[in-house]
C-alpha cells in the first residue's frame, strides 16, 4: 500500500478527518497543511486504519481533539487585564448595537 492510501479507513473516520481539515482551514492554514494535521489527528485519535467488524474496534482516544481547544486563548491571557477589558467591552457594544 503506498504511502497516503486511505483505503484502509472508515468512512467515519474520513469524515472525521474532512471535518477537522475544514477547521484548521477556518484558521487561515493552507490546504495541504490542514490536511496533514487532520489526518495525524484521527490517527492519534484512533490508532489508524480500521476495517469493520465485530470486536474489532478500540476505545477512541479523544484527548488529541480536544487539545486543540484548551491550546487557545494564550495570546489573549498574555494581554494585560485592561486591553483585554477595553476589547470585551467593544465586542459587547458591537453586538449590542447589532441586535444580538
Amino acid at each position: 500500500m503506498p504511502r497516503g492510501d486511505k483505503s484502509s479507513y472508515s468512512e467515519k473516520q474520513k469524515r472525521q478527518a474532512e471535518h477537522i481539515e475544514q477547521g484548521y482551514e477556518k484558521r487561515g492554514l493552507s490546504e495541504g497543511e490542514s490536511e496533514r494535521r487532520a489526518w495525524a489527528t484521527v490517527n492519534k485519535m484512533t490508532g489508524g486504519g480500521k476495517k469493520s467488524g465485530s470486536g474489532r474496534g478500540k476505545a477512541t482516544n479523544k484527548g488529541p481533539a480536544k487539545k486543540g481547544g484548551k491550546l487557545g486563548g494564550k495570546a489573549s491571557a498574555a494581554r494585560p487585564a485592561a486591553a483585554r477589558s477595553a476589547s470585551a467591552k467593544k465586542a459587547a457594544a458591537t453586538r449590542k448595537r447589532r441586535g444580538h
